[in-house]
């Protein structure tokens, strides 16, 4: 997927341009790569680029970015900033890629179907990681990578070896790691007993009555 983001070019940094920039409603931003090596600072709407972040694809989103009258870039997103309370963008960088030239990526992994083991046998669906990294172009960047778990019973694992169907993708994730897997709830032993009535008042001793200095006067007395 390939969207297109509007930037403008800005030449001076520090607090008070990114607070002067987010009172007129952009963002300060940087893009990376090329022939800069410190970067070259823009500036962009926020809200596009959340829409950008919110989107199927997220973070892997390939964005031609038009800043000034040169040619656009092909960038994609490298790391934000979100403000801590409000969640609003701070801060944003990009990175420059090349069509041509493979990169890893962190693709989320989505479930589809309704297992036998969970809906016949009870058992319970448990998510392990729900994220796979591998190397491809960027063309060939996945939005998500589908599990289909239709037959799966209890006791049945998915890895990330069977799930790396694409000849186009090297699997970064280790093969053997574990998705998903069904397994059987867990029932809580019931408690022994003794452990039981551990808590239930215990019958108090009787009381020893010692007689002390005054009832031995009393007794000498009577």
């Amino acid at each position: 997927m390939e969207v297109v983001l509007e930037a403008s070019p800005r030449s001076s940094r520090g607090k008070n341009e990114a607070r002067r920039l987010r009172a007129s409603g952009q963002m300060p931003a940087v893009v990376y790569g090329g022939d800069r090596k410190d970067g070259e600072s823009i500036a962009i709407d926020p809200k596009v680029l959340m829409r950008i972040l919110h989107s199927d694809s997220g973070a892997n989103t390939l964005i031609s970015l038009r800043a000034g009258d040169g040619p656009p870039a092909l960038v994609m997103v490298r790391d934000y900033q979100l403000e801590p309370i409000y969640g609003a963008l701070l801060h944003a960088d990009f990175y420059r890629v090349a069509m041509d030239k493979k990169l890893e990526f962190t693709v989320p992994v989505v479930v589809r179907g309704e297992a036998p083991g969970v809906k016949q046998q009870g058992g319970v669906l448990e998510h392990v990681h729900r994220e796979v990294v591998l190397e491809c172009l960027p063309s060939d960047i996945p939005e998500h990578i589908e599990v289909d778990i239709s037959e799966m019973t209890v006791g049945q694992a998915i890895r990330v070896r069977d799930v790396m169907t694409d000849a186009r993708w090297t699997p970064v994730s280790d093969l053997e790691m574990m998705l998903l897997h069904i397994v059987m709830p867990r029932v809580e032993e019931e408690a022994p007993a003794a452990e039981a009535v551990a808590g239930e008042a215990t019958p108090a001793e009787p009381e020893v009555i010692k007689k002390g200095k005054a009832d031995a006067d009393a007794q000498e007395e009577e």
